[in-house]
């Protein structure tokens, strides 16, 4: 492949992130601009293919990415589904505001709704955690800037709980499986996890003000609700332990249990007049799969043309604790998947400190902008205002509390497993 293809591939991705930022300019959904400047690129990959051996090697690498693409489709398809279920009907929403005071302030709200994020995404991946958690925000009453505060402060909180858990981050789940780290010494990175998070909800209150009521909902649910609740987590615990036993792929395991709902659905629905289960699937947003559709092409794209090996290079050449805190940087930028494959590639000799380090900073330093992580593009299309400007204007108070509970990480980590 050419150097001028290179430019022009590396250009077409800069224009699709141009496009994204400025949205808002030029009116055109983010969704119709990646997907279009993803396809584009291996389409011009293709026909600038020299000979039919390079291209059947293309083929083959868009194989594997659209197989990467594909499973994700499907994982989002199905978790998308059960959580459209549960806010159509409003279940975990009534049955926290059951749990929660009658009036509360809207700080106290905002750190239990972050708290919930964070707990929650390190049982379940970052995706649920972040539609069940909006899905929640959505059911109280708070004024938009504060929204958008709460939207900002659970696509943080979400992407922290996700590191300290293989459950909860595909990047650490990566890292782990290399051999790098144990879940013992994973579990240490809950405390600059929750230290981020707490800095970050502190540095959110300022501006908000005044207090929240809580109307208890006197809705009532089925017994099938019930049974969709309880099939939806046991979903989660056993995707956790298939995967951790027998290795078993998530989108595996909840497939099943979407095939569950619908039977329970056919089943128990015993309503002519009642929304069949299997018609949650078309309530699903596909702008977002789109979306992720065009950002993967594009990621994909970038890592077949070498443009990745460029910060592993740099990765190479600066001190592990500070290229660690850039990796994370980097992550806002470009899928931290991808990154942390092309890291654990290069196979730097890090001590254990430094990976624990690194775990941190490639899994929370994609909150820095919305399209750095799933949680902050499925808060762009779930949460009204919340554009990628608005969302860069808390991107500073991000990056300090990401620095902050960087800092902790690497000082617990060099405390308890040696520098």
């Amino acid at each position: 492949m050419s150097f001028t293809l290179e430019v022009v591939l590396v250009i077409f991705a800069l224009l699709a992130l141009l496009g994204v930022i400025f949205e808002e300019v030029i009116h055109i959904n983010k969704a119709k601009i990646t997907l279009f400047f993803g396809a584009l690129s291996w389409l011009v990959m293709f026909m600038f293919s020299s000979g039919e051996s390079q291209q059947e090697i293309m083929l083959e690498k868009l194989n594997h990415n659209l197989l990467e693409i594909a499973t994700l489709w499907l994982f989002l398809m199905a978790t998308m589904t059960f959580v459209a279920y549960l806010n159509a009907k409003g279940i975990v929403q009534t049955v926290v505001q059951r749990f929660c005071p009658a009036q509360m302030t809207k700080r106290k709200l905002m750190l239990i709704v972050a708290l919930f994020a964070m707990m929650l995404s390190m049982i379940c991946d970052n995706v649920t955690a972040t539609l069940v958690t909006l899905g929640l925000v959505h059911a109280f009453n708070v004024d938009k800037r504060t929204r958008i505060k709460m939207a900002v402060l659970v696509v943080f909180a979400v992407n922290s709980g996700g590191v300290a858990l293989i459950t909860g981050d595909v990047t650490t789940l990566m890292i782990f499986l290399s051999g790098h780290v144990t879940m013992l010494q994973l579990l240490t990175l809950w405390l600059p996890a929750i230290a981020g998070v707490l800095v970050l909800a502190s540095l959110m209150f300022p501006g908000v003000t005044g207090v929240v009521t809580t109307e208890k909902d006197p809705r009532s649910f089925t017994g099938m609700d019930w049974a969709i609740v309880v099939t939806f987590f046991s979903t989660i615990l056993c995707t956790m332990l298939f995967n951790f036993f027998f290795h078993v792929p998530p989108v595996l395991t909840f497939l099943v249990g979407l095939s569950i709902m619908f039977f329970i659905g056919h089943f128990m629905n015993m309503d002519p007049e009642e929304t069949r289960i299997l018609e949650y699937v078309r309530q699903i947003e596909y702008e977002t799969l789109l979306f992720f559709l065009g950002v993967l092409l594009l990621v994909g794209m970038l890592k077949e043309i070498g443009t990745l090996d460029v910060l592993t290079g740099f990765y190479t050449q600066v001190a592990p604790t500070y290229a660690n805190y850039m990796m994370g940087l980097c992550s806002a930028l470009i899928d931290n998947v991808p990154l942390t494959a092309a890291l654990l590639k290069s196979d730097p000799i890090l001590p254990t400190a430094e990976w624990l380090a690194l775990t941190y900073g490639v899994g929370v330093g994609g909150s820095m902008l919305a399209i750095g992580s799933a949680a902050g593009i499925i808060a762009m299309s779930k949460v009204q205002g919340l554009t990628f400007g608005a969302f860069l204007r808390y991107t500073p108070l991000v990056l300090i509390a990401y620095s902050c509970g960087y800092v902790v990480a690497v000082f617990l980590a060099n405390s308890l497993f040696g520098g």
